[in-house]
């Protein structure tokens, strides 16, 4: 009786690690739905164009760029930086290679930052858009490098990488927890610090977040159909 608690309390604790985070195809297809939706009606500058206007005016008011409180807000921000992100996975990485003697994670992290890079920047200088508050007050100029948030569609990718590591490789399991939590709440909070502080209009940060689950997709799909195989072709550990 009491092994029979004992193996069911291992099974709970096990079956409460997450999974790797891989998109399911129907949230990739939604999120390339939004995306694709929202781009087109600000283009044609219907609905969502007032919306983002009442929101970036109700949060002037508030006043937070010039108020005490925006050294912690503009922190929050920085959970979806490249730079804070990168220096957390090259530990991460750095941890792994010499755990497993793989070079994997540090391929997967490269091959995330170049779709991440190549994706963003393509919407970004195809649409042109401008932030908020742009001296000329246009919504579209061709310097305009607003939508969607990078910042955003960062933390969604690379704290999605960054968890799907943990969990692969077996990290101990509040690691695991923590990469979760964070490749949720990252995306999240960055994208309300971001339009919080007027930095982003809010359909930016929409889109950051649509066009992060599109590309995490994407990066998971090429892992599997190349990286991995050619490791696996070249006699070297995947996990």
């Amino acid at each position: 009786m009491t092994s029979g608690v004992v193996r069911d309390a291992g099974v709970s604790e096990r079956t409460r690690v997450p999974t790797i985070g891989r998109p399911p195809w129907w949230l990739v297809l939604l999120a390339l739905l939004v995306g694709g939706v929202v781009t087109a009606d600000l283009l044609a500058g219907g609905a969502l164009e007032p919306l983002d206007l009442w929101v970036s005016d109700a949060v002037r008011g508030w006043g937070l760029r010039d108020s005490a409180a925006y050294p912690v807000i503009w922190a929050v921000t920085q959970l979806g930086g490249r730079a804070t992100i990168l220096i957390v996975l090259a530990v991460l990485v750095g941890y792994l290679a010499w755990r497993h003697r793989t070079v994997v994670p540090l391929l997967r992290v490269l091959l995330a930052l170049g779709t991440l890079t190549v994706g963003v920047y393509a919407v970004k200088f195809g649409t042109g858009r401008t932030a908020p508050g742009h001296p000329d007050e246009l919504f579209f100029h061709v310097d305009g490098a607003s939508f969607p948030s990078g910042h955003v569609a960062n933390a969604v990718i690379m704290w999605g990488v960054a968890r799907w590591l943990a969990v692969e490789y077996e990290l101990p399991a509040r690691v695991q927890r923590a990469f979760w939590w964070l490749s949720i709440a990252g995306p999240v909070a960055t994208g309300v610090s971001m339009v919080s502080l007027d930095f982003h209009w809010i359909t930016d940060a929409i889109v950051g977040g649509a066009v992060g689950i599109v590309l995490l997709g994407v990066v998971h799909g090429l892992d599997a159909v190349v990286l991995s195989r050619w490791v696996r072709a070249r006699g070297r550990q995947t996990a």
